[in-house]
């Protein structure tokens, strides 16, 4: 026998929070690689090894942006997912890898500690969705109304 709970899960709209704390970081750190190009952005690039420092700095900057406003308000949040996670990816793989192998264990997970919540949320975002407190949703409804 199924018994229905009560009170509804507030799973699905709470899925906001998890959308403004990830959208929220990348926007603000997209928005710094170009208000601190040599600490944060095109440096940084140069510094860590990426190729084509002065194309990849500003492009992952914007993408951080746009993708970051994207899942702040709920748009296209599984596809906006997925170049942060490539974005993080490479982020955990060239520079908290490397500290890993120089450091030790706990200087890394220390430093490496926004970067995995940035990962499990962003996982999180592609399997749940937006949730209900989004545009997705509102614009998903209005497609199925006829």
């Amino acid at each position: 026998m199924h018994v229905k709970p009560d009170f509804p899960s507030p799973a699905r709209s709470a899925t906001i929070l998890v959308r403004i704390m990830v959208g929220w970081v990348f926007l603000s750190e997209g928005i710094q690689k170009f208000l601190f190009p040599a600490a944060l952005g095109v440096g940084r690039f140069a510094k860590i090894g990426i190729p084509a420092p002065q194309f990849f700095g500003p492009f992952v900057g914007v993408v951080e942006i746009v993708c970051g406003a994207l899942l702040i308000v709920g748009v296209l949040t599984r596809l906006a997912s997925i170049p942060l996670l490539i974005d993080i990816a490479v982020a955990i793989a060239t520079t908290k890898i490397p500290m890993l192998a120089k450091a030790g264990f706990w200087a890394a997970m220390h430093e490496a500690r926004t970067d995995f919540c940035m990962l499990l949320g962003l996982l999180f975002l592609m399997l749940a969705g937006a949730g209900s407190f989004s545009l997705d949703q509102r614009l998903s409804r209005q497609r199925f109304v006829i």
